[in-house]
């Protein structure tokens, strides 16, 4: 199968699902009203609550909701062929995610942008609010632990990575201040300064990693990776929401649809095959990569959550987003097309996976002993290695085949051939980004639900201006998931973990 023809039917199906299927579940069945004020306007305090321009918004919340799963998910998925995780994620996000997402956004901003545990207390009763609160407060701790330990091994001893992260930080401080203080509202212009820097970090990236001094600055190890990404995302909860979190997750944006756009384009360009059968053997079980012994079913719809339906969404949906919608019309544009947004980015993953031939894809990421029980041989294993410069046979996890495909891709159009290693190196900076952003929000949205359930019993921090109760609760849920990710015990609780 053509390649070009799967990314037609997604974008023909995504389109007329948010023109459709979207608008009559906003209007007719939710009702958004966009004469009603909303949390953002009613209770804006510069803090969290802060009428956002929807464009923005878009870019946060699908920075937010979109982390490894979209990317990781549909290439371990390959696994099965790439006819039930293509329908997975087109079906899936249609009818099942965008809906789930848009619903969670509608229902939080009518409780005043409050979180699931209280929208359960209020509509249920307490004892259901209470165990929601415990559940969302330990998947969070898990997910984002799992989700750090994936960007410590994206940055970790990857100068270009680690460069290119850090220096989105300050490019964040610089848009926030502008779009917020020197230009209230100038959205374009922020875009533009933040862009125009970001573009610059990305071309200088190659030459910070090749230059001794640099490379040496930005050569990370595990240890230091770790005590970054937990400094981080403590100020991205402590932080007013517009100074940080918001502009560098809208940054990244550019970034995330940029490339996927890009790889689009380069589908259309090159026209690659799908070396992967519609279905694989696998579908009835004992697959290599999803530690699982039953058929495609069910264990397609746990290896691609994030892409076509994911639980985690709603703690972003009753999180920081409902703080920030300007109106209530926004809802369908950022709740219901952000996900549509990141249904596109599985299937491109699934894509870039599915163009490899199988042997290779399965020697990439199966371990030395499982590949060798396949009884399959490698055909462009060594080549690929030797256009990447990398070892790249038994890798499990999925983001060293996802970035040798986009690579293969992007170093098949004529005119970028012989910068394999480029785009490999490249695509995996562009995983390091795309992982980050939901640790901040994450963990913005585990300072509310401390927040939250502290203030039942001091009722102090249920005040949200209460600048030491938003210290104390933002260092206490980063310590919780830091801790795991430093020590590495996550492998032990979550073996999932990448």
């Amino acid at each position: 199968m053509n390649a070009l023809t799967l990314v037609v039917v997604a974008l023909c199906v995504f389109a007329l699902g948010y023109r459709f299927y979207g608008l009559f579940i906003a209007n007719r069945v939710l009702g958004v009203d966009p004469e009603r004020q909303t949390p953002a306007h009613a209770l804006e305090d510069g803090i969290d609550y802060c009428p956002t321009n929807k464009y923005v918004l878009f870019g946060h919340h699908f920075a937010a909701i979109a982390a490894a799963g979209p990317l990781i998910g549909p290439v371990l998925a390959a696994q099965f062929g790439y006819l039930p995780g293509a329908l997975w994620i087109i079906i899936g996000a249609v009818v099942a995610g965008a809906v789930h997402d848009m619903v969670i956004l509608f229902a939080s901003i009518r409780h005043k942008g409050k979180s699931i545990s209280l929208i359960a207390e209020s509509e249920i009763g307490k004892s259901a609010g209470a165990v929601a609160g415990l559940a969302v407060i330990f998947i969070l701790i898990m997910t984002l632990a799992g989700l750090s330990l994936a960007e410590v091994n994206a940055m970790m001893k990857s100068p270009w990575s680690a460069y290119t992260v850090f220096c989105t930080l300050p490019i964040a401080v610089v848009m926030g201040v502008w779009i917020r203080l020197i230009r209230p509202g100038d959205v374009k212009g922020g875009s533009l300064i933040g862009v125009g820097l970001l573009a610059l970090v990305i071309v200088t990236g190659p030459y910070v990693a090749a230059s001794p001094l640099l490379s040496k600055i930005f050569y990370l190890s595990k240890d230091q990776c770790a005590i970054f990404i937990a400094v981080y995302g403590f100020a991205a909860s402590a932080l007013p929401v517009w100074l940080l979190l918001l502009p560098r997750d809208y940054l990244s944006t550019y970034l995330k649809l940029g490339t996927i756009a890009a790889l689009a384009l380069g589908i259309v360009l090159v026209h690659p095959y799908l070396q992967m059968g519609a279905f694989t053997k696998f579908v009835h079980g004992g697959g290599p990569l999803v530690a699982a012994p039953g058929s495609v079913f069910p264990f397609l719809f746990i290896t691609i959550a994030c892409g076509a339906l994911s639980g985690f969404h709603a703690i972003i949906g009753a999180g920081t987003t409902p703080k920030m919608i300007d109106s209530e019309k926004d809802i369908l544009f950022v709740g219901y097309g952000a996900m549509l947004a990141e249904g596109f980015v599985a299937i491109m993953a699934l894509i870039a996976a599915c163009v490899l031939v199988p042997s290779d894809y399965f020697a990439i990421n199966a371990s030395a002993a499982a590949y060798k029980a396949l009884g399959m041989t490698p055909v462009h294993l060594s080549h690929l290695a030797a256009m990447v410069q990398e070892h790249i046979q038994a890798r499990p996890g999925g983001a060293v085949s996802l970035a040798v495909g986009m690579a293969y891709i992007f170093s098949s159009i004529p005119f970028l051939k012989g910068l394999m290693a480029y785009w490999y190196h490249f695509a995996i900076m562009f995983e390091a980004v795309f992982i980050l952003t939901a640790v901040d929000a994450g963990t913005r949205v585990g300072r509310y639900m401390l927040q939250e359930m502290i203030g039942k019993a001091i009722p102090r921090f249920s005040e949200e201006r209460w600048v030491p109760g938003i210290v104390m609760t933002s260092a206490l849920f980063t310590l919780t998931w830091g801790y795991l990710v430093y020590t590495g015990n996550i492998a032990i609780i979550w073996p999932l973990a990448p």
